[in-house]
């Protein structure tokens, strides 16, 4: 499938999210930031980092949105997700910390040519959740590919953002997390 065609599609696609989520032209409300609530745990999304080792070319920081939005999604019935440690209430609450240890952009030629996901870019991320009395409770270390399609943030964050984001509320979720 050429690039023309693929940036179609992810147009259709970024459109059709903003007329979804309410976003559109017309929309006449906002929904309210969600207020945590103070009987479940929270987890505190810290940037990660890259190794020195790593010539890591995104954005941490876009990064841990991405991730904070997926948490949300996936995993806000257990949990509270925010970047900031909540000041009140004696609920736990975690810290996800972590660092891309590998990262190896791919292949372009072989993404355009061959295509059906080859060439693609990829890293090995490590990461792990601090409690409140600061003893590390979980830790997963993974190897992320980009997606099939890309995605619409590419330039800051590179094709690995939603899976990044994605491998890590999975984990979470599976993790026995009080």
């Amino acid at each position: 499938m050429t690039r023309s065609i693929q940036n179609a599609f992810l147009r259709m696609w970024v459109c059709g999210l903003l007329l979804a989520s309410g976003s559109g032209i017309g929309a006449q409300t906002k929904a309210l930031p969600e207020k945590p609530t103070q009987d479940k745990p929270s987890i505190v999304v810290e940037a990660f980092s890259a190794a020195s080792s790593v010539p890591w070319p995104y954005e941490m920081k876009l990064l841990q949105t991405e991730t904070m939005a997926e948490l949300k999604a996936k995993e806000g019935q257990k949990f509270n997700v925010s970047a900031e440690t909540p000041t009140e209430g004696s609920a736990p609450f975690y810290r996800l910390q972590g660092e891309v240890v590998e990262w190896h952009p791919g292949n372009r030629a072989k993404r355009m040519m061959v295509g059906m996901g080859s060439g693609r870019e990829e890293a090995k991320i490590h990461y792990w959740l601090i409690s409140r009395t600061g003893m590390k409770v979980f830790e997963h270390t993974d190897v992320i590919r980009a997606e099939f399609w890309g995605n619409a943030y590419a330039g800051s964050v590179g094709e690995l953002a939603h899976p990044f984001a994605d491998k890590i509320a999975k984990r979470l979720g599976e993790a026995k997390l009080e």
